[in-house]
């Protein structure tokens, strides 16, 4: 048998390791990108560094998450990070220019080459045959220095598509079958294959869609062949010599699954986790108030295209906001050539900026107390702007209908409701090509001379001191399965301005789950400081660093799960916050918040091995629990986190 795309795109960039699964792996990094919403911070780390220069062949900053400036903080990021691309020789893209992930798709992604992102959904640029993974900040930062990327060699999940998707499905309901049937747990520790004839009916747009949520079911990455239907998106774009074919047929994988696209149905993620998946069918009928098109879980001009030819001639039911966010200028600009936006328009459709906008919180938040359709990723707790909010996601077709009837409708049944035929899109064979809002690098002997500008929003990182040889401290919360980091540190409006402000943010830290967790942290963050226990999945969704930033900032020293989401993991040791592990899941419902735990001569045992001991001082009792911290991350743990040792090496480099 031969080697699967994934694992040949992982030994071409292996840099140290052996690709074993769970072993410790090192792989050469080609690509970053960066958002607004994680960029200051990494921006802030590079400065920490003492970075010269970018190290890597593209790094991409992208203005497209905080655009609602509603008072100065917004602004103030953009211009720190327009200065810190100049200054670090990054390319710049221009706030309301597009959405990471499908802009990067468009001008810089390549087959074969590995792409990094302080983004957990970095993962859909698997779409054109690279290995692309969505890390923590601080991982992209050290990418950018030139540093590799750090991983457990994940298992590779061969996903076999055969058959062709009837009409009125699309690509969301692949994934959202994808989750149906694994859940948001299901591709922990795997990168995601897809493989098969079925992939001869899925353009790279619709293999972006369901790359782009392999991030929902956990998984490492998504990766899809580099085939005829990724020449054919290059060359769209004006993109031919970008293009290198990498199919393998009859390829060994770790995990099977065996998906038959023609018996799909149109699917739905209830809320509120992007796993509670149904058949639309059996929720129909179910009131909504608010649908919203675009992000970039469905970005494609197939996408809107598609929505646009459903509901054109027709108006949307008066009840309903119909919001239409497109992922791009030149999404926009393709739309409106062909009609499509005059279409939405005269339907009742609100078009609103080029960018994430409601995906992130920032936004578009739905009224409590109503439903809200959403061809979005994800659909955590309060994510959307509103505490008590109830946001489903679902294909543009089944939010088109929703828009069209008011209420949750199975799509296929629009020709005798309403006497919609399924419409067929003629899509243009050429993309509109805007390069204008894309700025370039400086040379180096100007980039040196650039100062960051700093507004008085954006401060400096804390400097956390090393590890302490003992922590005795109490259990100041304990939370249950699938904590996401939009619940440790909440997106929305209110909070994002302050991605920028630590201290700041830090009032926010898991005000989800309970408002007076930040006033808690501090009263004992100088004396004994604090600890967490958690369920299983702790820290899933967005690859925010902040969600580990904040509590550390608070006093948090170490969190106790029976399990953690990758991204978090990695970001906790990042920081300098121990992530241990029970060995007897049981053990987690022994301890009780407000109970002191007992962890001494760490700075020893760490070391050691994995295996430690923690005492519970309350009940006289002690648990075993244990890391998964490679000689690597012990060294960065003990040293209070990994920028004092990243930055003591470029010192040495320099």
């Amino acid at each position: 048998m031969k080697d699967a795309v994934a694992k040949k795109l992982i030994s071409e960039h292996l840099v140290s390791g052996e690709m074993v699964a769970g072993e410790e792996i090192a792989i050469k990094v080609d690509q970053t990108l960066t958002q607004d919403a994680t960029g200051t911070l990494v921006m802030q780390e590079l400065e920490a560094m003492n970075l010269d220069r970018a190290r890597t062949e593209v790094s991409v900053q992208y203005i497209d998450h905080n655009l609602l400036q509603a008072d100065e903080k917004n602004a103030e990021d953009h211009a720190f990070l327009r200065s810190a691309c100049r200054r670090y020789g990054l390319w710049f893209s221009k706030p309301g220019n597009g959405v990471s992930h499908p802009t990067h798709m468009k001008r810089f992604g390549k087959p074969g080459k590995t792409l990094i992102g302080s983004d957990s959904h970095t993962c859909a640029a698997g779409s054109l045959g690279m290995l692309a993974i969505g890390v923590g900040g601080l991982e992209v930062a050290s990418g950018i220095a030139g540093e590799p990327l750090y991983l457990r060699m994940p298992e590779i999940w061969g996903i076999r598509l055969h058959g062709e998707l009837p009409q009125w499905l699309s690509a969301k309901d692949v994934i959202l079958e994808m989750l149906r049937r694994h859940g948001v747990k299901g591709g922990l520790n795997r990168i995601i294959e897809y493989h098969g004839p079925g992939l001869a009916g899925l353009t790279a747009m619709d293999r972006h869609v369901i790359a782009n949520m392999g991030a929902e079911l956990g998984a490492t990455a998504t990766v899809f062949p580099a085939d005829d239907a990724v020449r054919d998106f290059l060359r769209a774009e004006g993109r031919d010599d970008d293009f290198c074919e990498n199919v393998v047929e009859d390829a060994d994988y770790d995990v099977e699954d065996d998906i038959d696209l023609s018996e799909l149905e149109p699917l739905i993620a209830k809320p509120s986790s992007p796993g509670n998946v149904v058949p639309v069918r059996e929720v129909a009928g179910t009131e909504v108030n608010q649908v919203v098109i675009g992000s970039s879980a469905n970005p494609g001009l197939r996408d809107f295209a598609i929505a646009a030819a459903i509901v054109a001639g027709r108006q949307t039911d008066d009840a309903v906001s119909f919001d239409v966010n497109p992922t791009s200028r030149e999404i926009l600009a393709d739309l409106t050539k062909m009609g499509a936006t005059l279409d939405l328009i005269q339907a009742g459709a609100r078009i609103h900026q080029a960018g994430c906008m409601g995906c992130i919180g920032m936004g578009q938040a739905p009224a409590s107390g109503t439903n809200s359709l959403r061809t979005f990723p994800r659909n955590f707790p309060g994510r959307s702007g509103t505490k008590e909010d109830s946001v489903w996601l679902c294909s543009p077709e089944t939010a088109a209908a929703a828009a069209l009837t008011g209420e949750i409708t199975d799509p296929r049944d629009l020709p005798n409701r309403l006497g919609v035929d399924y419409p067929v899109v003629d899509l243009p064979e050429k993309s509109t090509i805007n390069t204008d809002m894309l700025v370039p690098p400086l040379e180096p002997d100007e980039a040196s001379t650039v100062e960051l500008i700093r507004g008085s929003n954006i401060s400096a990182l804390p400097d956390f001191p090393p590890l302490p040889e003992k922590i005795e401290a109490p259990v100041l919360l304990k939370v249950g399965d699938d904590i996401s980091t939009d619940e440790i540190s909440p997106a929305g409006a209110r909070a994002l301005p302050f991605r920028s402000n630590i201290q700041k943010l830090a009032d926010f830290t898991f005000t989800q789950v309970r408002d007076s967790y930040p006033d808690d942290a501090r009263k004992i963050a100088d004396s004994t400081g604090h600890m967490i226990v958690a369920g299983d999945n702790y820290g899933q969704g967005s690859s925010r660093e902040h969600a580990a930033i904040t509590p550390r900032y608070l006093g948090l020293h170490a969190v106790i799960a029976k399990s953690f989401a990758r991204i978090h993991w990695q970001n906790l040791a990042n920081f300098g916050v121990l992530a241990l592990e029970f060995d007897d899941p049981e053990d987690y419902d022994r301890i009780d918040e407000n109970d002191t735990l007992l962890l001494d001569g760490i700075r020893d045992l760490l070391p050691g091995g994995p295996r430690l001991e923690i005492g519970n001082t309350t009940k006289d009792e002690r648990y075993a629990v244990s890391h998964r911290l490679s000689e690597r991350q012990v060294e960065a743990v003990l040293a209070g986190g990994r920028i004092p040792v990243l930055a003591r090496r470029n010192e040495e480099a320099q």
